[in-house]
């Protein structure tokens, strides 16, 4: 059993990785501004947030891993990345491995080609939280003495298409995954399937990666 700490546990990702986890058998703390009325059997539920040091200390406590499933919009924008830099910082401090749910946007189109961000048909309110997210991941390469995971959805993952799990996936690296008919989706359950087994096995230490049907 894992003790797992969730920084933005109450949202898509979060919620989904918090629904898995506990599922595992694993000990799960949903840490978000707000605790929701509707809560996951078996999640304990904390109100903190990651820009607060002693919200990030009490997550650490005791954890063996901390994953952050928060988004750099609204007014988490400009201060999101500072914050995982924050807690990367005590992670590696405390020993505690943490990992880091991103963003399509920087993922390859081809290998070696551009990035998905850059083609026409990404939007462009987007971008900057793409750009935020790649910064993420650029600090969490730079750090020394932590042990992370960093896993970039494919580009029709979120709540408006939450699909039905199939109990499948497929692992890939730096270009974006899609199907035989072009398509770059998974639905809510799988993608938390991919994140828990992530924490199992520790297949990806200090290695971005991306999952997908």
């Amino acid at each position: 059993m894992a003790r797992i700490s969730v920084f933005g546990g109450t949202g898509y990702a979060g919620s989904n990785i918090a629904r898995e986890a506990v599922r595992r058998g694993h000990q799960v703390t949903s840490i978000s501004r707000n605790v929701p009325d509707e809560q996951v059997d078996g999640v304990t539920y904390v109100q903190g947030s990651l820009l607060d040091g002693a919200d990030r200390a009490q997550a650490l406590d005791g954890a063996d891993v901390v994953v952050v499933a928060a988004a750099p919009r609204g007014d988490m924008a400009d201060s999101l990345r500072g914050g995982i830099g924050d807690l990367a910082a005590e992670a590696a401090a405390a020993g505690v491995r943490l990992g880091a749910i991103g963003g399509a946007g920087a993922l390859q189109v081809t290998e070696g080609g551009p990035r998905l961000f850059d083609g026409p048909e990404f939007p462009a309110d987007y971008k900057p939280e793409s750009l935020t997210m790649l910064g993420v991941l650029e600090d969490l390469q730079a750090t020394d003495g932590l042990d992370w995971f960093y896993v970039r959805p494919p580009a029709m993952f979120g709540a408006f298409n939450p699909g039905e799990a199939r109990g499948t996936y497929r692992v890939g690296g730096e270009v974006l995954l899609t199907d035989e008919n072009g398509v770059s989706d998974i639905g809510g359950a799988d993608f938390a399937a991919a994140i828990v087994d992530e924490i199992e096995t520790q297949t990806h230490q200090r290695t971005p990666f991306t999952v997908a049907y």
